[in-house]
């Protein structure tokens, strides 16, 4: 009866402890996973910073332990034991060493503050990259190209990659937790600014990590790293015109219900995210996977994900402010979602 009674009490625990290790295992989302040199400066101050805990607690509960083996009370004594309060030479020792481990905590971690926050916002050899965070999207312009995109967040590999970081509406943060640290994207034009760089090709998956309504949790992006020559494509073809649907039909549905916010190559309007190579995204509104490998909850292709997206923005991502924006018909619909899919940057080798 005992044990059950043991069990009972551990079941809510054990079920809390289940909740909590539930959002573990992502390695893309995941700063123990460090891919960039600042991420990997970052997880060698937290290595550092668990280490001299780990010691702390060892050495605590071993001395502990000794003390309650070692001064326990034995049967039939009654004696009181030797107090040994304002014992000079203890009080020195566990003063002394928490100043000693702190130093050798805060010595490294001061000088990362200080190499981390270099600008490199006037390197002329660092990529310029200004990150405006909406609810509930990411939009990247490139300066030095004349580039606006969103969602995707395409650099050269090994280069430095410069951000200032702002905000269109409320506070916001930016986080790819694989290459470097999180920033807030503040509100009133207040910049802030920071650098990272991705030493391996690949797409290292980003989040919003300040609440900041309804689908704060939706709000993804990705940043995806390439080689210096599939860059230099990509930045020519989102550059290069795009032409309307050829359908006259859905290209004047097109244009007088989306390219009033939307913008494609050169046509359109800046408001809003810009469509131009929305069709080579790995996903739609940063959360719809364009993909049909079934472990993936959003799964479908790129046309179904942006029919499903067009249809009903408000289902998919609660709060955006596309919602209401558009009264299409089935054909224009299904037209302007197949017009999108074409959509492609073919850049990579």
């Amino acid at each position: 009866m005992k044990r059950w009674q043991y069990v009972k009490r551990l079941a809510p625990l054990m079920a809390m402890m289940v909740l909590v290790l539930a959002a573990c295992g992502r390695e893309d989302l995941s700063t123990l996973n460090p891919q960039g040199p600042v991420a990997e400066e970052q997880f060698g101050l937290m290595k550092l910073a668990i280490i001299l805990m780990s010691i702390v607690i060892v050495v605590v509960f071993a001395i502990s332990l000794f003390v309650i083996i070692r001064y326990r009370r034995r049967k039939g004594d009654k004696t009181i034991p030797k107090q040994v309060e304002g014992n000079h030479k203890l009080e020195i020792i566990w003063t002394v060493i928490p100043i000693i481990m702190l130093i050798i905590l805060g010595v490294p971690t001061v000088q990362s503050v200080f190499n981390l926050a270099k600008d490199y916002s006037k390197d002329p050899e660092a990529v310029q990259v200004i990150v405006t965070s909406h609810q509930y999207w990411w939009e990247f312009e490139y300066p030095e190209y004349g580039i606006k995109t969103s969602q995707e967040l395409i650099i050269p590999k090994g280069k430095t990659i410069s951000i200032e970081a702002k905000s269109a509406d409320v506070l916001h943060s930016f986080w790819v937790p694989s290459l470097a640290g999180k920033i807030d994207t503040n509100p009133n034009s207040n910049v802030n600014t920071m650098y990272f760089s991705a030493p391996k090709e690949g797409v290292y998956l980003g989040k919003c990590a300040e609440l900041c309504g309804d689908s704060h949790g939706l709000m993804d992006f990705k940043v995806k790293s390439v080689d210096q020559s599939s860059f230099d494509r990509w930045v020519a073809a989102i550059q290069e015109p795009v032409a309307l649907p050829s359908d006259p039909a859905i290209a004047a549905a097109f244009e007088s219900k989306c390219l009033t916010c939307h913008a494609v190559g050169d046509l359109g309007g800046p408001a809003f995210p810009n469509l131009t190579g929305i069709g080579s995204r790995q996903s739609v509104g940063g959360i719809l996977i364009n993909t049909d490998d079934p472990q993936y909850s959003n799964e479908g292709s790129t046309y179904d994900n942006l029919y499903r997206w067009i249809k009903d923005p408000e289902k998919v991502k609660p709060g955006n402010q596309m919602t209401g924006a558009y009264n299409l018909t089935e054909q224009e619909l299904k037209g302007i979602a197949e017009y999108l899919a074409d959509l492609k940057l073919n850049y990579e080798q």
